[in-house]
């Protein structure tokens, strides 16, 4: 499994943001069901998100991010960063 940090960009304002918002909430809820998504949140100040992920290949994740409402309306930029971690605490789950 690998790990993944996703960065989103806020490319549209504020209320195109909150228009989709419950639908963003939505995915990310079905991704942490799925076992994909471990952390999520938004940055501050509010121009983005941020999403710690795993996933068994970045292109298998980058599929799935395609359903975000946000990606799919074009109101966010996603930069996604692969990383193996060395270290971590007693109970992340890898």
């Amino acid at each position: 499994m690998n790990l993944f940090v996703i960065d989103l960009t806020y490319t549209a304002g504020l209320d195109a943001i909150d228009r989709l918002l419950e639908p963003h909430r939505a995915f990310l809820e079905a991704q942490y069901a799925d076992g994909l998504f471990l952390a999520s949140g938004p940055k501050n100040p509010r121009t983005g998100g941020v999403i710690l992920a795993r996933s068994e290949s970045r292109e298998a994740l980058e599929r799935v991010l395609e359903q975000d409402p946000f990606k799919a309306e074009r109101v966010a930029d996603y930069q996604v960063t692969e990383f193996s971690p060395v270290m971590t605490a007693p109970d992340f789950p890898l």
